[in-house]
């Protein structure tokens, strides 16, 4: 095949390149031959048609400039508080060149406007002006000229090999810190110098006493204007009636921002995905994490489906930031989506003894609210008050047209599933520096969750024989279910902070968390002539008051030590719960729950850092229910009352290397997990039914098991850079032993994986970014009387291309070579996507023509396991889409 012969020509022309650069390098130190990391090395062609070329040094001191054969150019070296070193330099043939910055009387601020990345604390500052040429759309496109920093097609941001957490825009969260929004949303010519804060808190105070590691990206808006709109609106064209408009607005002055992000198509483009989602879900300040876990409530169930035939979607969000007084900031936003999808799925299903065959046709339509309102009032210096409200609403209507065979037996069946949640998060927090050796912190957090769900099935055909009490003499079976759940948290944790000196702290934490959840079910079946046929007296229908205090104190000693830090500690819970359905069950339990810390910090590019926990959890509240409800077409469930904590160890360990001299990024992650207790689900199947197509009917239970799972896993990811060329590799491993009980017999299975990645990738500044790679995954699933093999190969290859003074090409191209070892079963499919835009300089207008799904492929084939399952899925896609947009920038 042609495009196969793609990536062999694409590697032999890009590494022909590499003869035509040469290298300068060496090593920065000051007076005293100590190494100066982060100085700025610049390369000034005589030639000012040319761009300048960039360096720093890494923690070592060491830089690297590639530089064109034969240019001349003027170095200068700079670091702030130095005298600035000055050389030229004729790019002949490869040297090597030490430099000795000499220490400054000059004032800092004439230092400081002169340099492209300066250095202060944590805080590394970008002058974007420096690595930009004009062709940037967004700050994503921004952000990839930027040196050590890199941004994923999902939008995470990371610099220095440590991922963005927070996005701000002149000190203020967008969108409470969204880095997708972010990146693909704003405009690269407002975009003034970039601020990277690493080991950030929001509260200064706090920031020495948080184990989070969290990293915040500021963008610091051009400042040519007091009061100032800017944006851009786009609206797009396609065949099949395909269309997008999109419209992103930004408002900025002194003391109020306003930024309103809109897009409305029909391309299965979500502007918000599962990932995103998340997000969004709530949150308290980052001193205490592990003592939250916020869900968000059920809202995601039906949002992830990027895979339709048929998608329209629409999303809205709009962010106001308010300076009300310099000691009061209110800030919230809004989020509305959307979305109406079709899906077609295909499944192959293996259980224990039998197969099925199913087809499933979905319209999902849902409607998604999200509102937040933030308000920081900072009456000192020393003192931070902040409260937060989120409220969440979504509707959500699904309707399945479902089709199984089993032993050449059909059914059909039509299921309708409609869910209506609300969600409600209150929290207050206080914290207050008392003296340089004693700080608080508290906060109060609420929660209200309730979901309320029906679901509806008909069909003409047997189902759940042996499982259900129906009147199989009706026409059509039509069985109805509503399934409540309201859930209420009540949270309070109050912390202390002694500080005796800078390399010991001790840390003491009480709190006290309330869960309060009420779970309704009700199954029937509905007559022909409408009358119900309830199932309550088979053992049906649940009423579940459950509540589970958990009551802590925890303490911890935290001490640095030269290049080591460790924070050793435990927390002792007294759990307390009941469950209160027909018979009343209380519990109440003891736990000690000890954790350990250390880092080793060689510098600030190579790091090692090893965590232990031994945690607990509780399972969900359905879990508890003694009583049965429908789960599905083929499964009914009962839940266990005596169920009790799952309990389990934790152990990770990391290394991180980065050095921009060696054009080097490394990560190494090791964890290991076993459940010492864990609760699994049991299933019997109908095998005894002599209605042959009705056996993989399943009655599910949940049962507590010693030793119930053991999982390892080890991931490493290296770049290396190779004067232009940029070349990936990423190795994964896993490894997993679980207990299941099928029809009253317990079995381990065991689960391991396989996964790499190689890639290459150009860096030349006139020369089209190429890149390309190999994916591969492999795993295999061994269970007592079965063994079975995936293999999935993906070649994968992507251009981006700027030229002509306003054109860019893009194209992304990826062949799925799917292999079932097991059924000796291989398909493949390609996916390709291209693009080609056009903005002439100083324009406001644009113009593009893009291609989705190029070769216009059906579906995407995945394997998927699960206790007592393993399933191979054709999932159908949109067909190709030739889209011609225009643009205009505010």
């Amino acid at each position: 095949m042609k495009i196969d012969y793609i990536f062999i020509l694409l590697l032999l022309f890009t590494t022909n390149l590499f003869a035509q650069n040469i290298t300068l390098s060496g090593k920065v130190t000051d007076s005293l031959n100590n190494p100066i990391s982060l100085a700025n090395v610049i390369a000034k062609p005589n030639d000012i048609s040319k761009n300048l070329k960039f360096s720093v040094s890494d923690s070592e001191g060491f830089y690297k400039l590639q530089l064109t054969k034969e240019d001349t150019v003027n170095i200068s070296i700079s670091y702030l508080g130095y005298k600035t070193a000055n050389f030229q330099f004729v790019a002949s043939k490869t040297l090597q060149k030490n430099i000795v910055l000499k220490q400054s009387t000059e004032q800092l601020s004439a230092v400081v406007i002169e340099m492209p990345i300066t250095v202060k604390g944590d805080t590394t500052t970008y002058k974007t002006d420096k690595f930009v040429n004009g062709s940037e759309r967004k700050l994503r496109n921004v952000l990839h000229k930027l040196p050590g920093v890199e941004v994923s097609r999902d939008g995470t941001v990371t610099v220095f090999g440590k991922k963005v957490t927070a996005m701000l825009v002149d000190g203020k969260k967008f969108f409470g810190g969204n880095s997708k929004l972010a990146v693909n949303n704003i405009p690269a010519n407002a975009i003034g110098d970039i601020e990277v804060i690493d080991n950030y808190n929001e509260i200064a105070f706090l920031k020495s006493l948080t184990d989070s590691d969290e990293m915040a990206m500021n963008i610091k808006l051009k400042k040519d204007k007091n009061r100032f709109t800017f944006g851009d609106i786009s609206a797009g064209i396609g065949n099949n009636d395909f269309y997008k408009t999109s419209a992103n607005l930004f408002y900025y002055a002194p003391k109020i921002n306003i930024n309103f992000i809109g897009n409305i198509n029909n391309i299965g483009e979500e502007t918000m995905s599962f990932k995103d989602y998340l997000s969004f879900s709530g949150g308290v300040n980052a001193v205490f994490k592990g003592n939250f876990n916020f869900r968000g409530g059920d809202f995601s169930q039906f949002m992830d489906n990027r895979d339709v035939l048929t998608s329209t979607q629409k999303f809205g969000a709009l962010n106001i930031t308010k300076t009300a007084s310099s000691k009061l900031d209110i800030s919230g936003y809004i989020i509305l989506s959307d979305s109406d999808t079709n899906n077609f799925v295909e499944d192959f299903n293996e259980y224990t003894t039998y197969t099925e065959e199913k087809t499933n046709k979905t319209n999902a339509q849902n409607l998604l609210g999200i509102t937040n309102l933030n308000l920081e009032y900072v009456p000192n210096a020393s003192e931070w008050w902040h409260a937060r409200t989120q409220i969440k609403r979504t509707n959500t209507t699904n309707n399945d047209n479902l089709a199984t065979i089993v032993s050449n037996n059909t059914n059909n069946i039509n299921t309708n599933r409609n869910l209506t949640a609300t969600f409600l998060n209150q929290n207050v927090e206080w914290h207050k520096r008392k003296s340089k050796h004693h700080t608080f912190s508290a906060v109060i957090n609420y929660v209200f969750d309730s979901t309320d769900r029906n679901n509806f099935w008909s069909t003409q055909d047997p189902i759940l024989q042996g499982l259900i009490p129906t009147d199989n003499s009706q026409d059509l079976i039509r069985l109805n279910q509503d399934r409540d759940t309201q859930q209420q948290n009540f949270d309070g944790i109050f912390k202390y902070y002694w500080e005796i000196n800078k390399s010991n702290h001790i840390y003491t934490t009480l709190g006290n968390k309330l869960l309060a959840e009420n779970f309704l079910t009700t199954d029937q079946q509905i007559l022909d002539n409408g009358d119900e046929n309830n199932f309550q007296s088979d053992g049906f229908n649940n009423n579940l008051d459950f509540k589970l205090n958990d009551a802590f104190a925890g303490i911890h000693y935290k001490f640095r030590t030269g290049i080591f830090t460790f924070k050793q500690g435990a927390f002792l819970h007294n759990y307390n719960w009941n469950v209160n359905q027909q018979t009343k069950i209380h519990k109440n339990k003891w736990i000690v729950l000890p954790d350990f810390l250390a880092k080793i910090d060689f510098n600030k590019s190579r790091k090692i850092q090893l965590n232990y926990n031994l945690k607990t959890t509780f399972s969900d509240t359905n879990r508890f229910a003694n009583q049965f409800y429908l789960q599905s077409y083929n499964s009914v469930f009962r839940g266990n009352e005596n169920l009790e904590n799952n309990l389990f160890h934790s152990l990770n360990a990391r290394y991180s290397r980065f050095s921009l001299y060696r054009g080097l990024l490394l990560f190494a992650n090791i964890s290991y997990n076993k459940q010492i207790r864990g609760v699994k689900n049991t299933v019997v199947f109908d095998s005894s039914n002599p209605n042959v197509s009705q056996q993989i009917n399943q009655f599910i239970s949940a049962k507590l098991f010693n030793n119930a799972s053991e999982d390892f896993t080890a991931n490493i990811h290296l770049e290396k850079d190779i004067k232009n060329i940029k070349s990936k590799f990423n190795v994964g491993y896993n490894k997993s032993n679980f207990k299941q009980e099928v029809d009253n017999t317990i079995e381990t299975n065991r689960n391991t994986s396989y996964n790499y990645e190689l890639g290459l990738e150009t860096l030349f500044e006139k020369f089209p970014t190429i890149e390309i790679g190999l994916k591969q995954d492999i795993s295999r699933f061994t269970s007592n009387s079965t063994t079975s093999k995936f293999v999935t190969t993906v070649p994968f290859s992507k251009i981006d291309y700027y030229f002509l003074d306003g054109f860019i090409f893009n194209f992304e191209y990826s062949k799925n070579i799917y292999n079932n070892k097991d059924l000796a079963q291989k398909n493949d499919y390609q996916i390709a996507n291209t693009s080609l835009s056009y903005k002439r300089e100083n324009s406001a207008w644009s113009f593009k023509i893009t291609s989705q799904n190029l070769f216009n492929e059906e579906f995407k084939q995945s394997n998927s396991f699960s206790d007592y399952l393993i399933s191979d899925s054709k999932t159908y896609i949109l067909p190709r889409i030739i889209m011609f947009s225009v643009g205009y920038n505010l």
